[in-house]
């Protein structure tokens, strides 16, 4: 079972994260944007600096190339990304749908910036239809309106690509840094240092403490972004990075907007469609694709543990 524990935990990082933009949406109504980011990672950013210290011999970082992949942590995975999508998405004019969308574009920069920065992690042409066949059923999972991606909130929605694009340069950037670092350190620290460089630029933008209502729906959404979406989420994604590379990681956003339509539909009422599921399907072939190489060196295992239970 082994074999299948990045499935696993590649499938419960979609669920927490596709989740978590409900969360945001909800957190907005009661908290100042670039403020309410840095908040979530002041509660994340201690819990996870406190486990650090808990599970690691040594959780300060040491030399040159350990303090590079914190200031990437901090500035790109964190600080950027949560900055420029939490802005994106406190303008009414980007929907869910589009956010999703645009945000699900990270595996095709990664790819871009791979080209540059990871000459070993670049993909083969089919490896490319995979993922643009990914974005696809991505686009009509989330079915935008037709003119909703160039009409209106265009900066809102710049902004949310910025942070796609952030991310995906730091995930690159992660994996070429020459360091060995323990996950618990990398993550305590770079949301340590994410939450300052937050708090920075929520000062700078004008926002206040003032301008923050506490309700238990607020505490909710901010409890859930701290422990579920970031700790959790983070630890995973750490985890699986090391282990499947910056390409095959971000495709976590495909995947995160299928949970955010069962989640409807399962606590929602919200309808299964055929658009719906020609989506699961073209993201599926998305996968088959990037994943085609690692699905063909599986089936022979897959047939022999069938043909050893058969024997039983």
């Amino acid at each position: 079972m082994s074999r299948y524990r990045n499935l696993v935990l590649f499938l419960t990082l979609a669920a927490v994260w596709g989740s978590a933009f409900m969360a945001i949406k909800a957190g907005l109504d009661y908290f100042p944007p670039v403020l309410f980011a840095a908040v979530r990672y002041d509660v994340a950013g201690v819990l996870m600096f406190g486990y650090a210290v808990w599970v690691v011999d040594d959780p300060i970082p040491r030399g040159r190339g350990e303090w590079a992949l914190i200031a990437v942590g901090s500035t790109l995975l964190i600080a950027g990304y949560h900055v420029l999508l939490f802005l994106g998405e406190s303008d009414p004019a980007v929907t869910s749908a589009a956010a999703a969308v645009i945000v699900s574009l990270s595996p095709v920069l990664t790819t871009g910036f791979a080209r540059a920065f990871l000459p070993s992690e670049r993909l083969t042409p089919v490896g490319i239809v995979g993922l643009c066949c990914g974005l696809l059923g991505v686009v009509v999972l989330a079915r935008p309106e037709p003119g909703a991606l160039l009409t209106g909130g265009v900066v809102a929605k710049l902004l949310v690509f910025g942070a796609a694009a952030a991310f995906a340069l730091g995930s690159v950037l992660t994996r070429r840094i020459d360091a060995s670092l323990p996950i618990e350190t990398m993550e305590a620290w770079s949301m340590v240092g994410g939450a300052l460089l937050m708090h920075a630029v929520s000062v700078a933008l004008g926002e206040s403490v003032a301008d923050v209502t506490l309700t238990p729906r607020a505490i909710l959404a901010l409890a859930y972004l701290s422990l579920a979406a970031s700790a959790l989420g983070f630890l995973i994604y750490f985890d699986l990075l090391d282990r499947l590379g910056a390409i095959e990681i971000n495709l976590v956003s495909y995947v995160a907007p299928v949970f955010a339509a069962l989640a409807g539909w399962l606590f929602l009422d919200e309808g299964l469609s055929v658009a719906t599921t020609l989506g699961f399907a073209l993201i599926f072939l998305g996968f088959l694709l990037v994943k085609r190489r690692t699905i063909r060196g599986e089936l022979p295992r897959l047939r022999a543990a069938i043909r050893g239970r058969g024997g039983d």
